[in-house]
């Protein structure tokens, strides 16, 4: 059993687990290196070869507990005919909904879509450097997804309120977590051993739509992928009560934001917690960047934890500091 698994099983460990979302990416060196001559974010995506050796290079640096893949949770919305594209210094741009087609879209076109993913985790499994350590797939939460395919976000991060009751909505609700399920599914199957749900846009929601729209949907793909034989870390981020969320979707964990107290979170929630530090720490020098780390160590020191950020490793981050930070949180007592 890996240290991980141990943690959210609520096993005695030697030490915390330590991972990093976004832990493959922008601010190592030798993944610029490959994105460089690999200018096309999707295509790089489903390279398995190029996207296995991503997303082991922070564990070849790391004495990380696991590796994320390398991947994208607006696959769902490419897999089922929506075009996705990567702008430079923007981020993801959809194109336009066609409801029909979406809605219509077999199964067979969204495993074929998604095959290069299954690939890049089956032959990530398979490396050395992976044993007794987890490999972690990843959807994003259904409320995220349906935010991003019906293009209903400005550039303030604002939702625009035509984003609700759709004509279409239910069956578009529905769409969205068969697709996730199919992923889910194919994930396990090919050897990713945790599956991490990622509702980006949580805090957007207003209180009373919270239970259609993110509780209910999450919960069903929680059940689905514990029903899979494998645990589900969920991180919905700056929603404004994790013990809610937790009470309802009952994940196996919980990844928390930066901008919630976590005193509050070791006092309510019982399930083990993952992350919370302000990725800007990172940014800081060495002394003050590990008293956030054993602000988070000793407030969840009597609880189940894991050690991760409340958001993904920045751009700007040295790596240097991130062996640091992981050498400290090993050496925890």
């Amino acid at each position: 059993m890996s240290l991980l698994k141990d943690c959210i099983n609520k096993k005695k460990t030697s030490s915390i687990p330590i991972w990093f979302m976004r832990q493959a990416g922008r601010y190592l060196p030798e993944f610029r290196d490959i994105r460089s001559k690999n200018t096309d974010f999707i295509k790089l995506c489903l390279n398995p070869p190029l996207s296995k050796e991503i997303t082991i290079q922070p564990l070849k640096r790391f004495k990380i507990d696991a590796a994320i893949i390398f991947s994208d949770i607006l696959f769902i919305p490419y897999a089922l005919g929506q075009s996705v594209e990567f702008e430079k210094n923007f981020g993801p741009k959809l194109g336009e909904l066609d409801y029909g087609h979406v809605l219509n879209t077999p199964d067979e076109d969204i495993l074929l879509k998604l095959n290069p993913i299954y690939e890049l985790i089956k032959i990530t499994s398979k490396e050395k450097i992976l044993d007794n350590k987890d490999l972690i797939g990843f959807v994003g939460a259904t409320w995220t997804i349906m935010v991003y395919m019906l293009n209903r976000i400005s550039p303030k991060k604002k939702l625009d309120d035509n984003i609700y009751n759709h004509p279409n909505e239910k069956e578009l609700i529905r769409k969205i977590i068969h697709a996730q399920k199919i992923h889910i599914k194919n994930q396990v199957e090919n050897g990713a051993s945790i599956i991490q749900i990622f509702d980006s846009w949580a805090g957007l929601l207003e209180e009373e739509k919270k239970n259609k729209y993110i509780y209910q949907p999450t919960k069903e793909v929680v059940e689905y992928t514990k029903s899979l034989g494998v645990e589900a870390i969920c991180f919905p981020r700056n929603i404004k009560s994790y013990k809610e969320y937790c009470d309802i979707v009952n994940p196996s964990a919980i990844n928390i934001d930066y901008e919630v107290d976590p005193k509050k979170i070791a006092e309510n929630i019982n399930i083990p917690i993952q992350g919370g530090m302000d990725p800007k720490c990172l940014l800081l020098d060495k002394d003050e960047m590990l008293k956030n780390a054993k602000k988070y160590l000793e407030i969840f020191k009597n609880h189940k934890y894991i050690f991760n950020l409340g958001h993904g490793v920045m751009p700007e981050t040295n790596p240097d500091n991130v062996k640091i930070l992981v050498d400290f949180v090993k050496d925890f007592k």
